[in-house]
């Protein structure tokens, strides 16, 4: 279970939830463009745009769950169990493993428009990273300052759907969510109109009943509505941080909280939250344990270099005393 957001404010910013019952001891890991990219059908490649992300690292290879390239374009992928479709190679197309396509995307393109023209060429193949790891079923949201777009691979084949909600979570396949929009056309963000009984002296009795019926359950349908709601009616700031703190919020408003989601003994949670300024190339990200805001630049890196830069992603609670740390283990008195 996860949630992707892309939202257009002053600068664009692009960034997810990640649900999941476990971590894979992913880090925030910086790609520089002299990092060799081995392929295991394609051609290594020994230069290509610099990118940086969430991944977990592996036999020195970042296998990326989201991130965005020094260009702007981002990429997410999301939970898509039991309709994500994988093949055998097939001839005259691109083939490539699916743990391969975010680094081949932001390695390569600048933009959506350019990668339109390989990944109507792709196919994703079921070859898999070791034999010990299964592939993760997968669908993925694409962005730049001007578009999105989503890739899923079914048993019909490779699709590419325009994304002018700006949103993505798990199953049923994307179409879905967008028709299942089509059910709250009724719902805003200012006070309800009495269309019952216009004769009829009826008035809100609370402020947010414009937006009566708006889905609060956690299944991926309700968390698209409710994300696709933030996203198109929380007030755009200018300023750089209080920007990054609405994104931050619309994420939030689809959490999960450890403990309401389970299946058998495993409780899902979100793991962390990222948004990246694709514009000015800032990755921020925060976590369930620790809800400080974490950034990293990625031109602060050197990009020209030819090793991985990696940061830790989970780090312990902090609380900020004001008047003197307390002693945690007895009642403050």
């Amino acid at each position: 279970m996860c949630t992707a957001l892309d939202y257009q404010g002053t600068h664009h910013y692009f960034g997810r939830n990640l649900d999941y019952h476990r971590t894979f001891g992913e880090e925030l890991v910086v790609t520089p463009r002299n990092f060799p990219l081995v392929s295991r059908t394609l051609e290594t490649q020994r230069r290509h745009l610099a990118f940086f992300g969430v991944a977990t690292v592996l036999e020195d290879y970042p296998l990326y769950f989201d991130g965005a390239n020094e260009k702007g374009l981002c990429v997410a992928g999301l939970n898509f169990l039991g309709n994500a479709t994988y093949s055998a190679p097939l001839p005259e197309r691109i083939n490539l493993p699916p743990y391969e396509l975010i680094p081949y995307l932001l390695g390569n393109f600048s933009s959506v428009a350019e990668a339109r023209a390989f990944l109507a060429r792709l196919n994703l193949t079921d070859l898999p990273f070791r034999e010990d790891l299964p592939l993760a079923e997968l669908h993925w949201m694409i962005s730049d300052r001007d578009e999105s777009v989503v890739l899923e691979a079914t048993k019909k084949g490779i699709r590419l759907y325009e994304n002018p909600i700006g949103v993505l979570t798990n199953n049923p396949p994307f179409p879905y969510h967008r028709e299942h929009l089509r059910e709250y056309l009724h719902l805003s963000a200012g006070e309800p109109v009495n269309n019952f009984a216009p004769s009829l002296s009826l008035s809100p009795f609370s402020k947010g009943q414009g937006a009566y019926g708006l889905p609060g359950d956690l299944s991926s349908p309700s968390r698209f509505v409710r994300a696709a709601f933030g996203r198109w009616n929380a007030t755009q700031y200018t300023e750089e941080l209080t920007s990054v703190g609405q994104f931050f919020h619309i994420l939030d408003s689809v959490s999960l909280i450890d403990g309401c989601v389970r299946e058998g003994d495993a409780r899902e949670r979100t793991l962390y939250s990222s948004c990246c300024n694709t514009d000015l190339g800032i990755f921020y990200y925060k976590t369930y344990e620790n809800s400080r805001t974490y950034a990293v630049c990625l031109f602060h890196e050197d990009l020209e270099g030819a090793e991985l830069r990696r940061y830790p992603l989970y780090m312990p609670p902090e609380v900020a005393w004001m008047n003197g740390k307390a002693e945690l283990l007895s009642p403050c008195k």
